[in-house]
């Protein structure tokens, strides 16, 4: 046991027992420490050790809360990813990854987890035409809109329930379209494909023969919905009923939304409040989020390597968001978590 963790430990109950007492009781029962050696550690000035460790524990603490960046969302791994891209060095040196897992331990600093709630609402309507899978689970495109996944979730409020709808770019990760309303008609991905289809027009992008893949609900066969994919030449691929694996991505994405944004807090009031959060979420999780599965980008700015020409040959890397089986079918998805160039620099 180091000498820190016995100093700790005599400082938390030597107003209760004395130094002495508590010494004697360590050296018998524990490991050997004389109430001299406790002294000597507690008027030696700090180390250089220490004295670091705290402009860290300020930094973390400082970027962990910062709603452009760590957003109290994020845990040690990606804590070290973000102050690695932000350049980030305290008295000349990149911090270690294992220093700011001791340190966030410390300061009691952890990332966001995902909770195991499950509600149905995928309703199919037979009297709907419903178009084939054409994705087979292989969630992986080659580029922009070559492949994007919908879904929506419900939320409870104190006025009673909403429901989020995302349009999701497989390529980049990045939500192009999303929807809150305080029902689940048509309407409501209707709403979020249309956000979609106009920021990609706007940016001078083409959808055409686009696969739109969405899970069987009677809101994704509708006859507005599919008309809108006919205009745009959007193919349409639907899973197949109650079966959450077939649309999995998007699924997770509702999984990730609820754990970031909508579980942050205990009550929401109603679909105003929780459609100005959402806002503020997408736009961060867009635009700051650093994803491991895009070489730890955010999904903006893989898309723009992309048309930059800077990402590698996907031949030339390993494959990191999934395994595949044999029939090309993913086995194991990378599920996790996704800065600001703002720059932090210690004070001192």
């Amino acid at each position: 046991m180091s000498t820190e963790i016995v100093v700790a430990f005599i400082d938390s109950v030597k107003e209760r027992f004395g130094v002495e007492p508590v010494c004697r009781v360590l050296s018998q029962l524990v490991c050997k420490i004389a109430p001299s050696t406790y002294y000597a550690v507690k008027s030696r000035p700090p180390s250089a050790r220490e004295l670091r460790d705290e402009k860290i524990k300020e930094l973390l603490a400082r970027i962990w809360h910062d709603a452009d960046s760590g957003r109290e969302l994020l845990g040690a791994r990606k804590m070290w990813r973000l102050m690695h891209r932000m350049h980030i060095r305290v008295d000349g040196r990149p911090v270690a990854r294992c220093t700011i897992e001791r340190l966030m331990r410390e300061l009691g600093l952890i990332g966001a987890r995902r909770g195991d709630s499950f509600h149905k609402t995928t309703c199919a309507d037979p009297s709907h035409e419903r178009a084939p899978d054409l994705v087979g689970r292989n969630f992986t495109a080659p580029a922009p809109n070559r492949l994007w996944v919908v879904d929506f979730t419900y939320l409870d409020t104190e006025s009673g329930k909403v429901y989020a709808a995302f349009v999701l770019d497989v390529f980049s990760r990045r939500i192009v379209g999303w929807a809150v309303t305080d029902h689940h008609l048509t309407e409501l991905p209707l709403a979020a494909l249309e956000m979609a289809l106009y920021a990609r027009a706007r940016a001078g992008q083409d959808v055409k023969d686009l696969v739109h893949h969405s899970d069987a609900g009677a809101e994704y066969t509708a006859i507005r919905y599919r008309n809108v994919l006919t205009d745009f030449e959007a193919v349409a691929s639907i899973g197949t009923v109650g079966d959450s694996y077939d649309n999995a991505m998007a699924e997770s994405l509702n999984g990730l939304y609820k754990t970031e944004c909508y579980y942050r807090k205990e009550s929401w009031a109603d679909v105003r409040e929780i459609e100005l959060a959402t806002s503020s979420w997408v736009a961060w999780y867009n635009s700051h989020r650093p994803h491991s599965s895009l070489g730890d980008r955010t999904p903006i700015e893989y898309e723009h390597a992309y048309y930059n020409g800077e990402l590698p040959d996907p031949e030339d890397e390993p494959e990191t968001r999934a395994d595949r089986g044999p029939d090309g079918r993913y086995l194991r998805r990378d599920n996790d978590r996704d800065i600001n160039p703002r720059t932090y620099e210690h004070a001192g």
